[in-house]
C-alpha cells in the first residue's frame, strides 16, 4: 500500500475512495482506487488493447506520478451518475426572465452532478434600465447573482464538495461598480468567486487617465475616469481579496479556437477560460517524482521520463472525454467537438527545492522555463500521435488553427507535425490549483504555487460540516530532514509564500504562462503592510508580463483562511487563552478558543433552570396550521443573546425537519460567538417551488420566514442593531447635511434643497442644485 502521511490517507478515504451505498469501502487501498480509474479510462480503447492500456494507466498513476483531477479519481469506474469534468462555463444568460431561470435550472443540474460553474453576468441589463412591456425597471445582474448564490447553498455536489461558482462582468458594464464591491457586504455572494473582464482598451485608458464609457447594448449610461474605476477595483481587492481580474482580450487573441468561439468567463478557479457550455478537464504531472539525485549538485528533472509520462497522461485525459457523463447535452457536444484537456503540473516549488533553486530566482525561472517548454512540447506531440490513430477533434480547421498566437510560439517541428497530421485536442495545457490532490499525494506543493509553509495547520471540512484541524508538513521539507538530519539548518532555497515578494510570484506565473495554451490558477501573496501603490504595481506587472489574469491575497478582516501557520507563540496563546466571556464557574479555560476576534465555546454552556424568551406565530400559506417559534435567551457579559429555539406545529409534515433544525440552531447558539450568520443562511434559502407573500413582503421559503423571525427577535433583544433606528439616524444626519449645505450657499430655506434618496448609495441625501442631482453622502451626481 502507498506509504503517505496520515492526512493524505484521510483525504483519500473522505474524497476519493469508492464506497458502497452502506458506506462500506469498495477500494481497500489507494492502489485499488488507481486500478479502478485505470480500467475505467481504458474502456475508451479498442477491446483487444484495453488490458494493455489499463496497465499503462495504472503505472502512471502509481506512486502519485500523474494526478488526475478529483472528479476523475472519485467518479471513474464508480458507476454513478456524476461527471468526470471538474467545472463548466455555462451558456450565455439571455436578458429575459424565462431564459434567466432556465439557466438557473441548468446550473443546478450541473452542480448536482459535481461540476463547478462559471457565468458571465454582463449579458443582463443594468439596474434601473427599463423593461419593455412590463412598465418596470430592471433589478440588475447582482439581484440574479443573489438567486444563484442561494441555489448553490442548497445543493451538495457529488461526493463531499460544496458547489463553487465564478461570476464575471465586463469592465464597461454600467453595474460594474456594484459588482466590484458586492462581496464587501457581510454574507453576500459567498458561493461566488468574482472577476472583472479587463479589455486592452480599458488598460490603455487607465494608462492615459482617459474617460471610460459604461454601456449596455450600445447605450451609454455613464462616463467615468478609467483610472478611478481601476483604483476602485484595486482598492476592493486590496482590502477584501476580490475581485480578481481577467485580461479577456489577451485570452481570446491567443486562443487556439479563436476562429470558432468567444470566451467571456472561466471556471471557478480561473485556470480554464471557456466558451458557453465549455468543460474543464484537468490533470497534473507531479514533478517531485521526476527529480533525480535531490539535494545535490547533480539534482535534475528526468526529461525522458517526463516525455513518457506526459504521453500516457494525454491519452488518459483524451479518453475521459469519451467515457464521462455530462449534466447537459450542450456540454457533451462542446466537449466532444473540441476535446479540450488541461494537462499541467503540481509540486513545482518542491521540485525546485529538491534542485536547490530558490522560487523566483533566476535559476528557478530558468529551470521552470525549461521544464514547462518540455512538457508542452511533449503534450502537443502526444496529441498529434493520437490524432494519427483516432483523428483530430471535429472542429479542427488546419489553416485557422495554425494562425493561433500560441501555436505559432511552439517549436517548428511541433508546428510541422500539427500541419501534417492534425491534433486530437484543441487545447492541451492548463495549471490547476491542485490543493486537495497535492495534499493527497503526500503533501507536495500545489500547482505552481510556492510552498505555503513547511509546517502548518489545515482546517479540513468533514462530511458532517464540522472542521478538523490537522498539522501538516511539506514533502520537500520531510525529505530534506530524512536525508540531512532533523537538526540540519534549512538552506536559503527553502522559501515559503510568506517570505517571497509579490514580484517573485508574478515572475513565476508569467514564465509558466508562456508555455500554457489555456490559463493558470495562481494566488499572489502580498504582505499586509504592502502599500496600495505597490499593490497596484503587482497587477500592472501581471498585465505587462503577459499573464492572462491576476488574483492576489493580502491578509484582511473580510476573508478567512483555509491554512494557518502553526507558530509557537500562537500555540502558546491557544494554551493560555484570555477569558473575555463571563463564564460559569464550572466552565474551563480550555473550553474556549478565539478566532478572528470572536470567542467560541468548544463545550456548550449548561442550561439554567429558567430562561427569558418569546414565542412568535407564523402563518405560512401552504400550511393548514400555524407554526409557533419560541426563542429563549441567556444573559452573558451583560448582553442578552439567543440560547435555544423551539419550532412547533400541528402540521406533522414539518415534524422531522423542524426537530432537526431546532437542535442544530440551538447547538450553534450555545457555542457562543457571532451567531447572526444563522439569520443570513436561513433567509438565503430559495424554495424552487416558489415562496409566498407574508405581511406584504415576499419571502422565498418557509425557512426564510423562520430566519425573519429569528432576526426580529435578535433586534428586539438588542443582539442585532435595529435597521429602522439606523435609518432614522441616517435621515437625521442627511437632513443636517442639507441644512448645513443650504447655509453654506447663503440659502436659509433648506426646503428648497429637496431631499430624496440617492440611486447609488440609497441614503436620503440627494439634493437638486444648479440643475444637477447631488448626493451629500457618497458624492454621486447627475446633471440634466
Amino acid at each position: 500500500m502507498a506509504q503517505v502521511a496520515a492526512i493524505s490517507q484521510q483525504i483519500w478515504d473522505m474524497k476519493y475512495r469508492l464506497k458502497g451505498p452502506d458506506g462500506a469501502p469498495v477500494d481497500k487501498t489507494i492502489e485499488d482506487s488507481w486500478r479502478r480509474v485505470a480500467a475505467a479510462l481504458a474502456e475508451a480503447e479498442q477491446p483487444e488493447t484495453q488490458a494493455k492500456w489499463a496497465d499503462a494507466f495504472y503505472e502512471a498513476l502509481s506512486g502519485f506520478k500523474y494526478l488526475p483531477a478529483g472528479r476523475i479519481l472519485a467518479g471513474a469506474g464508480a458507476k454513478r451518475n456524476v461527471t468526470l469534468f471538474n467545472c463548466f462555463v455555462m451558456g450565455a444568460i439571455p436578458d429575459d426572465m424565462s431564459g434567466i431561470f432556465e439557466h438557473l435550472r441548468e446550473a443546478a443540474l450541473t452542480m448536482q452532478q459535481g461540476g463547478g460553474i462559471g457565468y458571465d453576468f454582463s449579458t443582463l441589463r443594468p439596474k434601473g434600465a427599463p423593461v419593455k412591456g412590463v412598465g418596470a425597471d430592471a433589478s440588475g445582474p447582482l439581484s440574479f447573482m443573489d438567486v444563484w448564490d442561494a441555489m448553490c447553498r442548497t445543493i451538495m455536489s457529488a461526493g463531499h464538495r460544496r458547489g463553487a461558482m465564478m461570476a464575471t462582468m465586463r469592465c464597461d458594464h454600467p453595474d460594474i461598480e456594484s459588482f466590484i464591491e458586492a462581496k464587501q457586504q457581510p454574507g453576500r455572494l459567498r458561493m461566488f468567486n468574482l472577476s472583472v473582464l479587463i479589455t486592452d482598451a480599458f488598460m490603455q485608458a487607465v494608462k492615459e487617465d482617459g474617460p471610460w464609457e459604461l454601456k449596455f447594448n450600445g447605450t451609454t449610461f455613464r462616463v467615468v475616469r478609467a483610472r478611478e474605476l481601476w483604483d476602485r477595483i484595486m482598492r476592493s481587492t486590496y482590502s477584501a481579496a476580490e475581485p480578481g481580474v481577467i485580461f479577456i482580450d489577451r485570452i481570446n487573441r491567443a486562443n487556439n479556437l479563436h476562429y470558432c468561439e468567444n470566451i467571456q468567463a472561466t471556471n471557478p478557479c480561473g485556470e480554464q477560460p471557456l466558451p458557453p457550455y465549455g468543460a474543464c478537464l484537468l490533470g497534473s504531472i507531479n514533478l517531485t517524482t521526476l527529480i533525480r539525485e535531490p539535494f545535490s549538485a547533480n539534482a535534475h528533472l528526468d526529461l525522458e521520463e517526463l516525455q513518457r509520462l506526459v504521453r500516457i497522461a494525454v491519452r488518459m485525459m483524451d479518453n475521459v472525454v469519451d467515457v464521462s457523463q455530462f449534466p447537459l447535452p450542450q456540454q457533451t457536444h462542446e466537449a466532444r467537438s473540441k476535446r479540450r484537456i488541461g494537462l499541467g503540473v503540481t509540486g513545482l516549488a518542491d521540485a525546485l527545492i529538491l534542485c536547490e533553486a530558490r522560487y523566483g530566482s533566476a535559476r528557478a525561472v530558468e529551470l521552470t522555463d525549461q521544464w514547462m517548454r518540455a512538457l508542452t512540447r511533449d503534450a502537443y506531440l502526444a496529441s498529434v500521435e493520437i490524432a494519427k490513430e483516432k483523428g483530430s477533434f471535429p472542429l479542427f480547421d488546419r489553416d485557422a488553427f495554425m494562425k493561433s498566437e500560441f501555436v505559432k510560439s511552439l517549436d517548428e517541428d511541433v508546428q510541422d507535425a500539427i500541419a501534417a497530421h492534425g491534433i486530437r485536442n484543441a487545447l492541451v495545457t492548463s495549471i490547476a490549483p491542485t490543493g486537495t490532490i497535492s495534499l493527497f499525494a503526500d503533501n507536495v506543493s500545489s500547482g505552481l504555487e510556492p510552498v505555503f509553509s513547511f509546517k502548518y495547520t489545515r482546517n479540513v471540512l468533514l462530511p458532517d460540516g464540522a472542521r478538523q484541524a490537522e498539522e501538516v508538513s511539506d514533502y520537500a521539507y520531510r525529505l530534506y530532514r530524512r536525508l540531512k538530519g532533523e537538526d540540519a539548518p534549512l538552506p536559503d532555497y527553502f522559501v515559503d509564500a510568506q517570505t517571497l515578494s509579490p514580484q517573485d510570484h508574478v515572475l513565476m506565473q508569467a514564465t509558466v504562462q508562456k508555455h500554457i495554451d489555456s490559463s493558470i490558477s495562481k494566488t499572489i501573496n502580498c504582505p499586509v503592510d504592502l502599500s496600495f501603490e505597490a499593490f497596484k504595481d503587482v497587477y500592472m506587472m501581471a498585465f505587462e508580463t503577459g499573464c492572462k489574469g491576476c488574483t492576489t491575497y493580502r491578509p484582511n478582516e473580510v476573508t478567512g483562511a483555509v491554512l494557518e501557520i502553526a507558530r509557537e507563540k500562537d500555540k502558546e496563546k491557544a494554551r493560555q487563552p484570555e477569558l473575555p466571556l463571563s463564564l460559569k464557574p464550572e466552565s474551563k479555560a480550555e473550553d474556549i478558543f478565539e478566532a478572528g476576534g470572536v470567542v467560541y465555546m468548544t463545550q456548550p454552556l449548561d442550561r439554567p433552570e429558567a430562561l427569558p424568551g418569546q414565542t412568535y406565530k407564523v402563518r405560512w400559506p401552504e400550511s393548514d396550521h400555524a407554526i409557533y417559534i419560541t426563542l429563549n435567551d441567556i444573559i452573558q457579559d451583560g448582553r442578552r443573546r439567543p440560547f435555544e429555539i423551539f419550532i412547533n406545529s400541528k402540521n406533522m409534515e414539518h415534524y422531522a425537519w423542524t426537530v432537526g433544525l431546532t437542535r442544530m440552531i440551538s447547538a450553534v447558539f450555545r457555542r457562543g460567538g457571532d451567531v447572526s450568520f444563522v439569520v443570513e443562511e436561513l433567509k438565503a434559502v430559495f424554495d424552487p417551488r416558489g415562496g409566498s407573500w407574508v405581511d406584504g413582503k415576499y419571502v422565498p421559503s418557509l425557512l426564510a420566514a423562520i430566519g425573519d423571525v429569528i432576526e426580529r427577535h435578535m433586534i428586539a433583544i438588542g443582539f442585532l442593531p435595529d435597521p429602522a433606528k439606523e435609518r432614522a439616524e441616517l435621515e437625521h444626519m442627511a437632513a443636517r447635511k442639507v441644512a448645513n449645505l443650504a447655509d453654506g450657499l447663503g440659502n436659509g430655506d433648506a426646503g428648497s434643497l429637496r431631499l430624496r434618496h440617492c440611486p447609488k448609495c440609497g441614503s436620503p441625501s440627494l439634493i437638486r442644485q444648479e440643475n444637477c442631482d447631488l448626493c451629500t453622502s457618497c458624492g454621486y451626481s447627475k446633471c440634466s
